[in-house]
């Protein structure tokens, strides 16, 4: 008997981390998509050093800081991307 109570309590366990797994990602990732390239650039850039205008720097200028910044900030792809489209909005 000992043996099936371990084996349902491995199986409960293994299903609710599973679980957690699941819905920690999928939470992450759902606010990620909701957020706009303004919001997502006032959260992170702000967080080492102040902002530069949007109007500071040209689109290509933009483009490799965001690329930059994406390794430095530990920015996702879609975040990145979203924060460099905002910028280029004021050229």
């Amino acid at each position: 008997m000992k043996s099936k109570k371990y084996i349902i309590n491995l199986a409960f366990g293994i299903t609710f981390a599973s679980v957690l797994f699941v819905v920690g990602c999928s939470s992450s990732k759902d606010v990620a998509v909701a957020k706009s390239g303004a919001q997502l650039w006032g959260e992170n850039c702000v967080r080492c050093h102040n902002a530069p205008s949007p109007t500071a720097f040209s689109d290509y200028q933009w483009e490799t800081i965001g690329q930059h910044m994406r390794i430095r900030a530990n920015l996702t792809a879609m975040e990145t991307d979203k924060i460099v489209d905002f910028l280029k909005m004021a050229n």
